[in-house]
């Protein structure tokens, strides 16, 4: 465990020594959308009804509009400040020199600690949408069914529905949220979610193949989304979610560019990358798809 200092100065909390994180690689690499960028390494950040707005300034973490209670008992665990990423990097380094590159061009990405029930609807939301509007759409229905958190200058911050909340959302009214074919998909989440068939507590002492099962008997959850589900809310850091750009860069990468079946892909990164396919993903995807790998 990694030994960070965090005290409180001039209505701020402050955390010290704070090695490979980069607030901007992190929010902005595709595994979380309830946020807004407020200037270059300052965000605002929602999660569990909490609200936080973070800067960064070299290895040194300024929090705002929260209290040091909030940053020590929720927001180290979310962002995943504790644990050894130079270790985590040098040991995928070592195994596979093709990392190299996406490790050091993506050095400050960390793998969020986000909350269930919105992780699964957020990635539901996700299918065959860009990120833009993926945040709009959460953004959208947090403003219409959550609770108001605070304000950066304008933007104004809304805690994702809690499951009250969604199980009063009917299916038009995910639709009027501009979700399309998701809404049916997302009352079914819900309805789940509210009948305690899928819950947090449920996955507690699953297998990754009993986890990804129970995660796709929700209509419309399928492999990817699943994966990205249990690697981003459920700490299955071995998930290796297989999309139309991972499947395009690992193609280029490790398959001399051919076609190659999203089963067979998954497996190799199983077999490779073993209990860190979860870190190795998120260092490809982010890097392949900045520099247009396999497009």
């Amino acid at each position: 465990m990694i030994i960070i200092k965090i005290y409180e100065k001039d209505n701020l909390v402050i955390i010290e020594a704070v090695n490979d994180f980069n607030i901007e690689q992190t929010m902005e690499c595709g595994q979380c959308f309830h946020f807004e960028k407020i200037a270059d390494l300052e965000y605002g950040v929602v999660s569990m009804n909490k609200f936080i707005h973070i800067r960064q300034e070299k290895d040194t973490l300024y929090c705002m509009q929260t209290s040091l209670m909030d940053v020590e008992g929720y927001w180290i665990r979310y962002f995943d400040l504790e644990r050894d990423y130079s270790a985590i990097k040098a040991h995928l380094i070592s195994t596979d020199e093709r990392l190299k590159a996406p490790i050091e061009d993506k050095y400050g990405v960390r793998i969020l600690n986000q909350e269930f029930e919105e992780t699964l609807m957020s990635f539901i939301i996700s299918q065959n949408k860009q990120i833009p509007h993926i945040k709009q759409i959460v953004r959208n229905i947090s403003k219409k069914y959550g609770i108001f958190l605070g304000s950066v200058g304008e933007i104004d911050f809304y805690s994702f529905p809690d499951i009250c909340a969604l199980e009063s959302i009917t299916e038009e009214g995910y639709k009027e949220m501009k979700t399309g074919f998701r809404a049916g998909y997302l009352l079914d989440a819900s309805k789940n979610m509210t009948l305690g068939m899928v819950k947090r507590e449920k996955f507690d002492n699953l297998s990754e193949d009993d986890a990804r099962k129970l995660l796709m008997s929700i209509k419309g959850v399928g492999e990817k989304v699943a994966n990205c589900v249990m690697l981003f809310s459920l700490g299955y850091r071995n998930s290796f979610p297989v999309d139309v750009w991972i499947k395009r860069i690992m193609e280029e990468m490790y398959f001399d560019g051919k076609d190659t079946k999203k089963e067979i892909i998954g497996e190799y990164a199983k077999k490779n990358f073993g209990e860190y396919g979860g870190y190795a993903q998120q260092y490809l995807f982010y890097y392949g798809r900045e520099k247009n790998l396999g497009k």
